[in-house]
């Protein structure tokens, strides 16, 4: 029985061998998988066809190995560089993307349910990027203590480089995605087609959905043609799943929102004069420009009690011959006129139930056939169009905005947009994953928060970003930010605090002094007793998360041996590596750094609660509210420690190897926990 944690990532190789094992039980031959004996099973028959369509690039085989080879790294937490570190459900990962990947695919394996990510455009040549490297975590503590910049475009082969940068990173992500998840890739011509080959060959031709097209700021010193747009891949990870499912996705038209709030305004403001309440909306889509996409989306006829509406012709049956029943008009009591081509529905019982349900306009009396009526609040979901309208300069000065006036990050994505996608995508009360491990600005982890902070969702972001060094000339620097993280975290703090403070000034504000207070820091320091205010405010954002936990990759916590070999004469050499390893922990290292880099190895989600108490005088750790894992990396653990232990009920203990007095005490905590039906694990 193997029970000690390695300090390695997940072994995706063995994973998909032992899957497929399962299934193919007759191709797995002394640990090896025949390959032919697994194709004519599949009824593909070895033809010495080698001329079949496939898409092929330098480097594609190795970037695959590179893809799956385990990762010696880990995330350290940073709690000092969190936000409600004990409570919040989302994290920040700062480190290069494709160990970040490898490192989350125990924990969250098939629990993603978005991704959306911006990656660099036809930019391969980024200094961590180009992985071609031994090791990865060496040649990313290398840099990371240097620099992080790209180098100069000058290097060339930029498809080859970028293909290899991205291919390795999709397929492990593909893995993250739920049966039901979706994946966003925004791109812009230069590798559109490149991008689209790869996403079928790792996602499958058949989960390709749409190709959206992303509107942006357009250029009139173009020489011959002003590129106004991007595009975004849209691919799910299994279509099969999404039909099966009957999942129908529908996103809230632009407008209806500032419809809904300004109807309620006018209803109240005019007491249900409804005359002034249509000519008052009519009133809010004349201040929309001419080109505004909620003009058509949100448009409406006439306004009553049910809210704004829409004459959407009359009941008829296409193409003619439909039924001619007779329908009383409501005032008059006789009958109404009827469409020529007869009733759209085929007995009078079902056009009844539309009438009840407020769906039909009938005329002044029934010389006029009824017509659709299509109630505008009813009707206020879509499927996702095409094209998107969000322009690049309006997302800057919203960035901008947070930052106090400073341009500290260029190019940011609109949160509008995000945040549509978001919602489009995931489900309010669902707890989903949303992933972005191309994160830059932050704006997904914006996104979702105002979302949720909007309609009270629970969803959840992970942001992955590579720490890529502010250049010294940029307004950035020159603010204080020396890398993107850093910019990325407090754009998350600074969005945080404010969907905090707006949510307190409209449920919260208070009169003191017979003014009103509705500032959130003066209303705290004003009011008396202050942790009555702050129970209040925490009660309110209940369910509403604007925190998170920041993590940093790093090596291993764990000591690993230095294979390099030596020769004869350096038996020294041999002693030292060898006493080097009597305690496997680097002593630099803290237990929070252990214990989530034993979460991490044995599939436990980061946002798992880690709470400390003592047994005989011993720290120990308790993972998850109903004490999933008990750990202990105290020193001179006994027998009777471990006994007691043992009333926790955990499904594993982890105990470290130096924590034990002696051989005998270890041999004797493996027998009690066995006697328990607990599962010890060594680090």
């Amino acid at each position: 029985m193997n029970n000690l944690i390695d300090g390695l990532s997940m072994n995706i190789e063995q994973t998909n061998l032992d899957k497929l094992r399962s299934v193919f039980p007759e191709c797995v031959s002394e640990g090896k998988l025949d390959i032919d004996k697994l194709l004519s099973l599949c009824g593909e028959y070895i033809d010495n066809d080698f001329e079949k369509y496939k898409f092929e690039w330098k480097g594609k085989a190795d970037c695959l190995r590179l893809a799956q080879k385990r990762s010696t790294g880990t995330l350290r937490p940073c709690p000092e560089e969190s936000v409600n570190w004990d409570t919040t459900q989302n994290l920040y990962i700062e480190g290069d993307n494709l160990e970040v990947l490898k490192l989350l695919q125990t924990a969250y394996y098939r629990k993603v349910k978005m991704i959306y990510i911006d990656p660099p455009y036809n930019t391969g040549n980024d200094f961590v990027y180009a992985d071609d490297f031994a090791d990865p975590m060496a040649r990313y503590k290398e840099v990371t203590q240097q620099t992080t910049k790209s180098n100069p475009e000058t290097m060339g082969r930029f498809h080859t480089n970028w293909l290899n940068m991205m291919y390795p990173r999709l397929r492990l992500a593909a893995n993250l995605l739920r049966d039901d998840g979706v994946i966003f890739i925004s791109i812009d011509d230069a590798e559109l087609y490149n991008l689209k080959k790869i996403c079928d060959e790792v996602f499958g031709e058949e989960n390709y959905v749409a190709t959206l097209v992303y509107d942006k700021n357009r250029k009139n010193d173009a020489k011959y043609f002003s590129v106004g747009h991007e595009y975004m891949l849209v691919y799910f990870k299994s279509a099969a799943t999404i039909y099966e499912k009957g999942i129908v996705l529908r996103a809230t038209k632009e407008g209806i929102d500032e419809v809904k709030e300004e109807f309620q305004r006018l209803r109240t403001l005019y007491n249900d004069d409804w005359t002034k309440v249509n000519e008052g909306l009519k009133a809010l889509y004349a201040s929309w420009p001419a080109d505004d996409p909620r003009k058509s989306l949100a448009r409406f006829t006439r306004v009553d009690e049910k809210g704004p509406y829409r004459d959407d012709g009359n009941i008829n049956w296409p193409g003619g011959g439909g039924p001619m029943y007779d329908v009383i008009h409501p005032i008059t009591g006789k009958v109404c006129k009827k469409p020529v081509s007869g009733w759209r529905y085929p007995t009078p019982e079902r056009l009844q139930e539309e009438i009840e349900k407020g769906h039909v306009v009938f005329g002044k009396d029934e010389t006029t056939v009824p017509r659709v009526r299509m109630n505008l609040f009813e009707a206020d979901k879509e499927v996702l169009r095409s094209v998107h309208f969000s322009y690049a300069q309006t997302a800057t000065n919203e960035f901008v905005k947070i930052f106090d006036g400073k341009r500290v990050f260029e190019n940011p994505k609109s949160i509008d947009d995000i945040k549509k996608l978001v919602e489009y995508i995931t489900a309010k009360n669902d707890s989903d994953i949303v992933l972005d491990f191309f994160s830059g600005s932050a704006t997904t982890a914006h996104a979702v928060m105002q979302l949720n902070a909007e309609d009270g969702g629970n969803r959840r972001f992970i942001l992955v970003q590579l720490p890529e060094l502010c250049d010294e000339k940029s307004e950035a620097y020159k603010a204080g930010y020396k890398n993107i993280c850093e910019i990325g975290k407090e754009r998350i703090r600074r969005a945080g605090k404010k969907i905090a403070e707006t949510i307190y000034e409209e449920k919260f504000a208070v009169k003191i002094g017979g003014h009103t207070v509705t500032s959130l820091a003066p209303a705290v320091e004003i009011i008396q007793p202050k942790e009555k205010v702050v129970r209040e405010i925490q009660k309110e954002l209940k369910g509403i998360d604007v925190g998170f936990k920041a993590f940093k990759l790093d090596t291993s916590n764990l000591k690993t041996w230095d294979a390099t070999p030596i020769e004869d004469e350096q038996l020294d050499l041999l002693y030292r590596r060898m006493n080097s390893m009597i305690h496997r922990v680097k002593p630099e290292r803290t237990d929070l750094d252990m214990i989530y880099e034993i979460m991490l190895k044995l599939g436990v989600p980061l946002t798992y609660s880690v709470t400390s108490f003592s047994i005989n005088n011993k720290t120990v750790y308790g993972v998850g509210d109903d004490c999933l894992l008990l750990i202990c990396l105290a020193e001179n653990v006994q027998p009777e420690d471990v006994e007691q232990m043992t009333e926790y009920a955990p499904a594993k203990i982890i105990i470290s190897r130096d924590s034990f007095a002696d051989d005998t005490a270890m041999a004797n905590a493996y027998y009690i926990l066995r006697d328990h039906g607990i599962e010890l694990k060594l680090v």
